[in-house]
């Protein structure tokens, strides 16, 4: 866990009233990159689709972004070129400021609660405006009033006579995951604050941006118990893991690796080598050797690498997990640019099948990219989200 980030308690425990894993719904880039004024819902498994230049990744990069800030990382760290986060053709005020703005809405049981951020990007990197609401109410508010100083003025709602709580905050990081190290949560106001930045951060803590890189998964890795990586370059690293601790759904990652790889397969194996590393296999079975997953072609490979994703959880994803608050309170989000890149139309069928199965299950969510949505129209759990240049 980041140093930075808050300790919660949840308020709706599993099987009580009002329970549920809170989830982002609905993306807005009011103005980033390409977008302007974009409101985009997401359900259980949405795919973004439209032409080159259409902001399919940008939405993707912000979503992200927002979940990179939920889990404590400073601006610095999640917009290292902040510049090109500024909307095409955005001109500079007076001061010379340009920024870009992104937000979303979480779902759970504080019922839907809105984060909208403004960030400068230039002549200095700064938080300049942050708005959590929920139920028509203005929970938190932040504001750069003073630019020579790296702290932004802040008020949260405490209702009583003043009606408000003011202090101040870094300018580089997302106050509502900060709120509680400052909120006592004596009050039923205070609480209804802490349960809706509560609700916010688990959603976007419970994130894992996943895009494989085939040329890094060819080779050995180190054995160990470590946990999936975003490029799945230590894919090898992880099966050898989960191949023992969970036989059903290895079973079922080998059912499909049988529809979307070339050729009869029978399992997936580890082999360990010598040298303390260890390579994965398409067993073959019969008289055919096993074919080190090395040879396979760059749509094999993230194709089994998407599959794995989906088929796993946040004990074997590197995500931040949340370990103080119960598995069950959890979702995991995963996020895919290139969902269906290098994959032939049977395995990007095949694969949209699978998450939309697991999605369907409710412990996992899924926000992704694709260039052809053919594969995703018309299945059902699966959302088209259409995206213009």
């Amino acid at each position: 866990m980041d140093a930075n980030s808050p300790v919660v308690e949840p308020h709706a425990r599993p099987g009580e009233a009002g329970a549920a894993r809170p989830q982002v719904t609905e993306l807005r880039l009011t103005a980033f990159r390409k977008h302007r004024g974009a409101v985009l819902a997401l359900g259980p498994m949405a795919l973004f689709a439209g032409a080159s230049g259409s902001g399919k990744s940008s939405a993707l990069q912000a979503y992200e972004a927002l979940a990179l800030l939920g889990c404590g990382h400073d601006l610095e760290a999640v917009f290292p070129e902040a510049a090109d986060c500024v909307p095409e053709g955005a001109r500079a005020d007076r001061q010379g400021r340009r920024g870009f703005r992104i937000g979303c809405t979480v779902d759970g049981p504080a019922g839907p609660v809105r984060l909208d951020l403004a960030v400068q990007a230039t002549p200095r990197l700064e938080v300049v405006g942050e708005r959590l609401t929920a139920g028509g109410r203005t929970l938190l508010t932040t504001a750069l009033r003073d630019p020579a100083r790296a702290e932004v003025e802040a008020a949260w709602h405490t209702a009583g006579a003043a009606g408000v709580t003011r202090g101040r905050l870094p300018a580089d990081r997302l106050g509502t995951a900060l709120l509680p190290l400052h909120v006592a949560g004596r009050t039923p106001a205070q609480l209804r604050v802490l349960a809706a930045a509560e609700q916010v951060v688990l959603a976007l803590r419970s994130v894992f941006a996943c895009d494989p890189w085939p040329q890094r998964m060819r080779k050995p890795v180190a054995a160990g118990p470590g946990r999936l990586r975003r490029g799945c370059d230590n894919l090898a690293e992880v099966l050898h893991r989960t191949r023992s601790e969970c036989g059903k759904r290895h079973a079922r990652l080998a059912a499909a690796a049988r529809v979307g790889c070339a050729g009869e397969v029978t399992d997936l194996r580890v082999e360990e080598l010598g040298n303390g590393t260890v390579r994965a296999l398409l067993a073959r079975g019969g008289t055919c050797a096993d074919t080190p997953l090395g040879h396979l072609g760059d749509g094999e490979l993230r194709y089994l690498a998407l599959a794995l994703v989906l088929l796993t959880g946040p004990g074997v994803l590197s995500v931040d997990q949340v370990a103080e608050v119960p598995a069950a309170y959890q979702s995991l989000t995963v996020l895919a640019d290139g969902f269906d890149r290098c994959l032939d139309p049977a395995q990007a069928r095949e694969l949209v099948g699978l998450a939309a199965e697991m999605c369907a299950r409710g412990h996992i969510r899924l926000a992704g990219a694709v260039s052809d949505a053919s594969c995703a129209r018309g299945v059902a759990g699966v959302s088209v989200v259409d995206l213009v240049p």
